[in-house]
């Protein structure tokens, strides 16, 4: 249930995703959701996206396991954030970003969880930034520029259905990678 939530998320938003479109996704019976998310809605909400964030810092540690390089790493990381989005037919958007722009459903652990996720994948790339050189202060500044571009970039390309916005991207954080070192 946690990953059909994420997935009708990432596409639909948080107000949109119904507790029945998770079930009819999932296979799950209709009393599953109320034993394991008491909490209903808002707490499945919560788990999808630490699901998301998990998934994205283990994406971003087997991108640097990969790379010899910071602009290494952000090419094959705004790369896989491109391709999943052609793949999705520009459907796909981000597991946290619905939780801090339709978050008044779930308060303040809504609004906790999409701080934490976003907080644990600017620290764990700015983390390789650093261990490929880059001092902590410029590591953690083009960390959080990474992050930001990559969310804008998923916005401006499903509204443009292009990949565009991915290619400006990256040659953007490229540029500012060569800059901060």
């Amino acid at each position: 249930m946690i990953e059909a939530a994420r997935g009708l998320i990432r596409e639909r938003g948080l107000n949109a995703t119904a507790i029945s479109d998770v079930l009819e996704r999932s296979g799950a019976p209709r009393g599953s959701v109320y034993f394991h998310f008491p909490g209903g809605k808002p707490q499945l909400a919560v788990e999808a996206a630490a699901s998301h964030a998990h998934q994205q810092v283990s994406l971003i540690d087997e991108f640097a396991a990969e790379s010899t390089s910071v602009e290494d790493l952000i090419k094959r990381y705004v790369d896989a954030g491109r391709d999943g989005m052609l793949a999705s037919d520009y459907s796909r958007g981000c597991g946290l970003a619905p939780l801090v722009t339709e978050g008044s459903l779930g308060g303040e652990e809504i609004a906790e969880t999409s701080m934490r996720g976003f907080t644990e994948m600017v620290d764990r790339i700015a983390f390789h930034f650093v261990a490929f050189g880059l001092d902590r202060a410029s590591g953690r500044d083009l960390a959080n520029a990474v992050i930001a571009s990559m969310e804008g970039a998923m916005i401006t390309s499903r509204a443009f259905r292009s990949a565009a916005p991915w290619d400006s991207v990256k040659a953007s954080l490229l540029a500012y990678a060569e800059t901060s070192r």
